[in-house]
């Protein structure tokens, strides 16, 4: 773990408890391949300040009646914020993991092609979903959520993400949504 954490930006500069705990992320060379240098949330998600920091950044001041997490750290942080929120949950799974399917969806990404599924009974026509991911790289999987919450006849009141990787420009291919991130790097 980092002490200071310079390459990663607090893009709200007055969350004092969000710069605290910048410095839990852990930096992992070569990880997953050869040249990348991958930066672990995992040890935020772990400490209960910073998950708090992070739980009341990603929904604060947004209008939402339910949040929907994508697969799999986003089903952690969407419980989190739900909780927090007051409001219910939705899991957007991969194909296969559930009885019954309301809806889904195909996207591209960059190594092949991929699937979300909506559980059934879990989402109303109108309804206003905040859609919480971990991070935002590419912008496949986070764009796919938010077309197949839309699919579904619901609002996407936000899409929100712990980190958002900005040289892969993956916010660029989320055409008409609006998109937050707590920390850029």
């Amino acid at each position: 773990m980092s002490e200071e954490n310079a390459a990663v930006e607090v893009v709200d500069g007055d969350d004092v408890a969000l710069k605290e705990s910048v410095r839990l992320i852990r930096e992992v060379p070569d990880f997953p391949e050869p040249g990348v240098l991958f930066r672990d949330i995992s040890p935020m998600l772990a400490d209960p300040a910073a998950l708090r920091a992070i739980t009341d950044a990603l929904g604060r001041g947004l209008e939402f009646d339910v949040v929907a997490g994508v697969e799999a750290r986003g089903f952690l942080l969407g419980a989190a914020v739900a909780q927090a929120f007051g409001t219910g949950v939705i899991g957007l799974r991969k194909p296969g993991k559930l009885p019954e399917v309301a809806d889904r969806i195909e996207y591209e990404l960059e190594y092949g092609r991929a699937t979300l599924e909506l559980p059934a009974d879990t989402l109303r026509a109108g309804q206003r979903v905040l859609v919480v991911d971990d991070v935002l790289a590419t912008g496949g999987t986070l764009g796919a959520a938010c077309r197949l919450i839309r699919q579904a006849g619901a609002e996407v009141a936000a899409a929100t993400v712990v980190m958002e990787l900005t040289a892969l420009e993956g916010r660029d291919k989320i055409v008409g949504e609006h998109v937050r991130a707590l920390l850029r790097s």
